[in-house]
Parts: C-alpha cells; sequence; structure tokens
C-alpha cells in the first residue's frame, strides 16, 4: 500500500537552556497533549507512538505518554542522535502510508545537561570510531576535544580551505538565525546580535566561535499523523500531508578521504534530498521555505549545497545577497534554526515539523513564508542517519 499520510496535529513547547524547564516525561506529555488538541483527537485514538530522544534511559518514550493514558498501545522508542526526532518521524510515516495503523502519535523530546555534547560510556567502542579514524587520517585527532566541535570545526576549516570561504558568511548565517528567533516565541535565543558579536564571541575550535554552534537545549515537539480514512471518520480536515520522505545512512563515499565536509553527513544530505525531489517531482528552487539542520553555522553552509540550493564553494554570495531570507530565493529556518531556536537532540526533528506545518497553513505569525506550498525539512545526526522530508499544502 502507499496510502497518503496527513499531518492531523502539531505541537511544541518553548524551548529552554539546560536546567531552566521541566523534566523530559513533562516536557514530552506537554507537547504531545498540544498535538493531539491541534488535531482534535483524544490520546485514545492513536494506535502507536514513537519517541524520540538521546539523553535518556531505556523507555523514557513510555514514561513520557503514560501521562496521556495506559491504553495499552506499541510505543517505540528510537535513539538516532540529532536525527531521532524525525527517525521517529520516518518510522511513524511508514506506519500509516503501509496501512499498519491508521493513527500514530510521534514526540521528540530532550532534558540536556549543560555543556559540550559528550559520549557516556567508556568501558566499549564508541559508534563513532570509524568518523573518528576518517579524520585522523587527514587532520589529526584530538582525544581531549568535544567530538561535535572537532568534527564540524574541521568542516568549518575544510570548507574555508577547499572554496576560499570568507569568514564572515558564517557569521552572517548566525545573524540571519537571530533575526529569524526574534519572532518565534518557542525559541532560546531572541536578541538581535551584529557580525561583529560572532566573530567576537569565544573561540571554540581555530577561528570557530561559540555563537557560530547551537546551544544545549531543553524541550519537546510532537505531531499526529494519519491516513485519509482515518480523518474523514473523526471530521478531521488536514491541510498538509507528507509528500515525500527519504532516510539515508553513510555510504563509503563518507570516509575513503577523510574530508570532514563528507563525515558530518555531506553525502547523505545530497542523496536524500535528491531521492525526495525525485519522487515529488519538485526541485530545490520550487520550494520557499526550509527547516535545516544548522547545529553549527558550517552546517548550514554545507546543507545549502547538499540540499542542491546552490553550487559547491558558491554559498558566500548567497548568504551575502540575503537568498536565504525573506525577499530571497528561499527562507531559510524561519523559527531561528538550532543556532537560535536551540537544538534539544531528540525533539529538534518534531520542532521542524511543527514550523514547516505551521508555515503551510499560515499560521506562522510575523515568521509567516507568503504563498508557501512547500516545505523542506533535513534533519541529520552523526552516526549516521539524514532525513529529509517535503511537506505539501492541499
Amino acid at each position: 500500500m502507499n496510502r497518503t499520510v496527513l499531518v492531523a496535529g502539531v505541537g511544541m513547547i518553548p524551548f529552554s537552556k539546560p536546567s531552566a524547564g521541566l523534566t523530559y516525561d513533562a516536557m514530552g506529555a506537554s507537547a504531545a497533549r498540544l498535538a493531539l488538541s491541534d488535531a482534535g483527537i483524544g490520546y485514545q485514538d492513536v494506535e502507536q507512538v514513537y519517541a524520540g530522544y538521546v539523553y535518556g534511559d531505556s523507555g523514557s518514550g513510555h514514561a513520557a505518554v503514560y501521562h496521556l493514558g495506559l491504553t495499552t498501545i506499541p510505543v517505540f522508542n528510537v535513539n538516532s542522535n540529532c536525527s531521532s526526532g524525525s527517525s521517529a518521524l520516518y518510522l511513524a510515516r511508514q506506519a500509516v502510508e503501509s496501512g499498519a495503523a491508521e493513527c500514530v502519535l510521534v514526540v521528540g523530546f530532550e532534558q540536556m545537561p549543560k555543556g559540550a555534547l559528550a559520549q557516556w560510556f567508556d568501558d566499549r567502542p564508541s559508534p563513532l570510531v570509524r568518523f573518528e579514524e576518517s579524520v585522523a587520517t587527514t587532520r589529526g585527532w584530538d582525544k581531549s576535544t568535544p567530538f561535535a566541535l572537532q568534527f564540524f570545526g574541521r568542516a568549518f576549516e575544510e570548507h574555508i580551505l577547499q572554496h576560499g570561504t570568507d569568514p564572515r558568511t558564517f557569521a552572517k548565517i548566525v545573524v540571519k538565525a537571530r533575526r529569524h528567533a526574534a519572532a518565534n516565541p518557542r525559541a532560546v535565543f531572541r536578541e538581535v546580535i551584529t557580525e561583529e558579536d560572532v566573530l567576537g564571541s569565544q573561540k571554540v575550535f581555530g577561528s570557530m566561535t561559540r555563537l557560530e554552534c547551537c546551544p544545549p537545549t531543553c524541550g519537546a515537539a510532537a505531531a499526529i499523523l494519519c491516513s485519509t480514512d482515518f480523518a474523514q471518520r473523526h471530521g478531521l480536515k488536514p491541510s498538509v500531508k507528507i509528500a515525500a520522505q527519504s532516510m539515508t545512512t553513510d555510504s563509503p563515499e563518507s570516509f575513503n578521504d577523510g574530508d570532514p565536509i563528507k563525515v558530518v553527513g555531506y553525502d547523505m544530505t545530497r542523496k536524500a534530498a535528491q531521492a525526495v525531489y525525485e519522487k515529488a517531482g519538485v526541485g530545490p528552487r520550487d520550494i520557499p521555505v526550509i527547516e535545516l539542520h544548522d547545529c553549527f553555522a558550517i552546517n548550514e553552509l554545507i546543507s545549502y549545497e547538499g540540499l542542491g540550493l546552490v553550487d559547491p564553494g558558491s554559498g558566500d554570495a548567497f548568504v551575502a545577497d540575503g537568498r536565504n531570507t525573506y525577499g530571497g530565493q528561499v527562507v531559510v529556518n524561519p523559527s531561528g534554526g538550532l543556532l537560535a531556536k536551540g537544538h534539544p537532540l531528540g525533539a529538534t526533528g518534531l520542532a521542524q515539523c511543527a514550523e514547516l506545518v505551521w508555515q503551510l497553513r499560515g499560521q506562522a505569525g510575523d515568521r509567516q513564508v507568503e504563498g508557501a506550498h512547500h516545505g523542506l525539512q533535513h534533519n541529520i545526526g552523526l552516526g549516521g542517519a539524514c532525513v529529509v522530508t517535503l511537506y505539501e499544502k492541499i
């Protein structure tokens, strides 16, 4: 079967700094209630749950949705690093599309600690050892430096080396993110800043600065997916569907030449995006609004290239000319993105989903991208997985 998958409801709580918000289960339950209310159904109508998170013990998804009720339905816990939320979304979409379920709840949440991302188990091989070894062959590896800073910091250096990228381009991306987030009441960082603020902030890896990195964040978001038959039986009239979706993992090209740009997911992004464009019959120029994975400013620039918005190495002009914001070719991260809205790992994919659904419904307020008929979501996690999802207004 290949049924239409509708997004019946979305919900998102305001994101917060670590230790400033609720516990993971309360956050997840709150976001799920918002999505259920938005869809106009009760939890008793849900047949399956997919819960995405990273910083949590086994069964954390159960703990969150048990606040909604004990209905005996399957609850699946999904951990795929920063792509956990959209990986859960991918599984939920498959369940509805295949006919395995009529109505599914997807929820993502994270109660993050302060500081850089860390790996918790030191008595077994790291799942990122292949990534570390690949980078080490050409760039070396410093075990005292947080792994995410090192991966993306080296990609930052590599992009400048390969393409002569102007370092101010990364600062412009951050300034754009903060400007967009100023209109988002759910974002963590809503203060408008300047390029000088970004470039003058603390150096965290080479010339990459602290403000060019996303902050550790707590938060939750959720979505309700359903079939057309379910919507009709319950008198629902969803106006957004998933037009195409692709999930990729790493290929040999990710590691063969030690290029850190490939190690952090460029090839996964390119292949997932191409699959989505081919299935939906649209191209990157047809899409007016995108929520992409800007965990670091460098990753936003790499993602422009991977998604086909620009040719490799031509991002400087794209950013300088304002083609990535309102009035340009495409509005990238109207929510403020990970750099400003925040990045609670398991919630990010569902927060992107919520933003794009609001955009396509015309409910994004001061962030609204006029005339948006399609919206593209890009969520990536080292380890690795990339999920690209195209939403369409119906």
